[in-house]
């Protein structure tokens, strides 16, 4: 008892050792600095201000966090849409093929997401696998130019984002009590009506969780914009690493931070309100 006492003990003091180490006092040092002037040659200059939030609603840093929730928006709305009928068709499968499939899914994080993003590069580029296939074919005469674009960023982070959405989804669909779709056809409801009104409801936890799951982190991956989109495609997560790492501004870009936790918090918020309220209504 006393050894079960202890270990649990360790291990809980662990845990929050790392937790007040490694994202506590990191956070509440981008929340003072947030609150500071910039120093250009000591970084930060410790005279209080609240300019570098002001800043922040300037039309052309304004029009960078809008152009990131559209981004967000957009890439959980395609994910949600491929992702939907492939977890759908996996939890219809057998035992085995099951087991295959979602190995097939998981498999991406075996390596490095941006290593998987230098990949797609050889894919897409002018003179990549993409544009050489279709050459070969016949389908088109010069290539795509898909590199550094909207589309490219697109097809980044859906790919890379996808999982995140297929999981979810899976543990939703492989519950869902086939009585209930059964009947419903016995009672004359159609496919459509089965589709809108029994697998959806039933699933919407899962769909609500896939879309956080995707919404949050494609607000702030830099790596894929910077590396598919080139210096046109200015999102969240570039704007505050290049606020680090190039114009040396730390104390606008731990405001940029901060906004992005408070914008991320909220979305958290509605999550689990969504699903308490969800709860409720399948309770009643």
């Amino acid at each position: 008892m006393n050894k079960r006492f202890n270990f649990k003990n360790i291990s809980i003091s662990i845990i929050s050792l790392w937790i007040i180490i490694l994202i506590f006092i990191p956070n509440l040092l981008i929340l003072a600095a947030s609150f500071l002037e910039r120093d250009e040659t000591d970084i930060i200059k410790f005279i209080p201000t609240l300019e570098n939030y002001l800043s922040l609603f300037e039309p052309v840093y304004f029009e960078i966090f809008v152009k990131s929730i559209t981004y967000a928006f957009v890439t959980t709305a395609l994910c949600l849409v491929a992702a939907y009928p492939f977890a759908f068709i996996i939890s219809k499968l057998k035992p085995a093929a099951r087991k295959a499939c979602l190995l097939f899914v998981i498999i991406p994080f075996w390596t490095s997401s941006l290593i998987r993003t230098y990949a797609l590069i050889v894919i897409l580029k002018s003179n990549g696998i993409l544009n050489s296939f279709l050459m070969f074919t016949g389908i088109i005469n010069e290539p795509l130019e898909i590199m550094y674009t909207d589309f490219a960023v697109y097809i980044g982070l859906v790919y890379t984002l996808l999982p995140f959405m297929i999981m979810p989804l899976y543990a939703s669909l492989e519950k869902l009590d086939k009585r209930l779709i059964e009947a419903a056809y016995d009672l004359g409801a159609s496919a459509v009506q089965v589709f809108t009104r029994i697998i959806i409801p039933i699933t919407m936890p899962g769909i609500i969780a896939g879309c956080i799951m995707v919404f949050l982190p494609a607000l702030g991956l830099f790596y894929i914009p910077d590396l598919l989109g080139g210096a046109k495609s200015i999102l969240i997560g570039n704007f505050i690493k290049n606020q680090f790492l190039t114009a040396g501004n730390w104390p606008f870009g731990s405001a940029a931070s901060v906004f992005l936790t408070l914008l991320l918090t909220t979305f958290m918020i509605l999550y689990f309100k969504a699903m308490k309220r969800f709860n409720a209504s399948l309770m009643d």
